[in-house]
């Protein structure tokens, strides 16, 4: 998102937060209705053009999604999408698009509170990696003329008692509502907002061999040190690295590993 929406997104996030601060509140249920009410952005475009038109006053916009949700949602869901909408954005999307983050939030704040935000985080890297790995299964769940239901089931069977309940909702989400984004995507997104919500960032980190529980650490903290902040390493396993290893956080890419070294070797003797 640029320039207006990411401001409206943040406040956004700034009011889920304090929403959800209150465990009162019903995160799971929240979830389940900021889902819906991206469902029906991405169905009725009209709709989401009205309701980020910049000529029309946030209040009227506000009284606007206050009347079509009523009574079909909580009142926190209509006071949360009612805030959205009185802000600015860029593109008409991008609000569906925030109020979507902000369901899988919801979802992740169920499994804080539960204390099993760890096993969430790791079961969807765990998931993303599979999914890179099984050229079938990436197709059956992004097959388009299969049927939600189908697909849906198919993650629960995958899942099904060995996943935590969260991770399994975030997965059915995406998989029956995709929005234009690969799963591997898709899962991406939802890693990283697992790991935000702990305020981490996420390093995947490969290498030919497991690492040991002293090397995990050491690179932990090495990578703490250069970003100023606590850094989670996903960690997988290649043996074609042959030795050393690759460290990705975000678009930047360390890698030492050997084959890396060989052909960049390779490449300076062809030069």
């Amino acid at each position: 998102m640029n320039g207006a929406s990411r401001e409206a997104l943040a406040a956004a996030r700034e009011r889920f937060d304090a929403l959800t601060d209150n465990t009162s509140v019903d995160a799971t249920k929240l979830a389940d209705e900021l889902a819906a009410v991206t469902a029906l952005l991405d169905r009725e475009v009209s709709l989401r053009r009205v309701l980020t038109d910049p000529a029309q006053p946030g209040e009227a916009k506000a009284e606007l999604a206050g009347r079509l949700l009523s009574g079909q949602v909580g009142g926190e869901t209509v006071d949360l999408v009612s805030g959205m909408v009185r802000s600015r954005w860029s593109r008409s999307r991008d609000l569906a698009d925030a109020i979507e983050e902000l369901a899988s939030a919801a979802d992740l704040v169920a499994a804080q509170r539960a204390g099993t935000l760890d096993n969430v985080e790791d079961e969807l890297f765990r998931f993303s990696r599979i999914v890179s790995s099984s050229p079938e299964l990436r197709s059956a769940l992004s097959d388009r003329n299969a049927s939600t239901t189908a697909k849906a089931d198919l993650v629960r069977r995958l899942l099904d008692g060995r996943a935590d309940r969260v991770t399994e909702r975030l997965v059915v989400r995406l998989v029956t509502q995709p929005r234009g984004r690969s799963l591997e995507a898709g899962l991406d997104e939802l890693t990283k907002l697992a790991a935000a919500r702990r305020d981490r960032t996420v390093a995947v980190v490969t290498s030919a061999v497991p690492l040991s529980d002293q090397q995990k650490q050491r690179l932990g903290a090495a990578l703490a040190q250069l970003y100023g902040r606590q850094v989670h390493l996903n960690l997988d396993v290649d043996p074609e690295a042959l030795g050393g290893i690759a460290v990705r956080i975000g678009d930047e890419v360390i890698n030492g590993t050997i084959a890396e070294r060989l052909d960049e070797a390779a490449r300076r003797m062809a030069g």
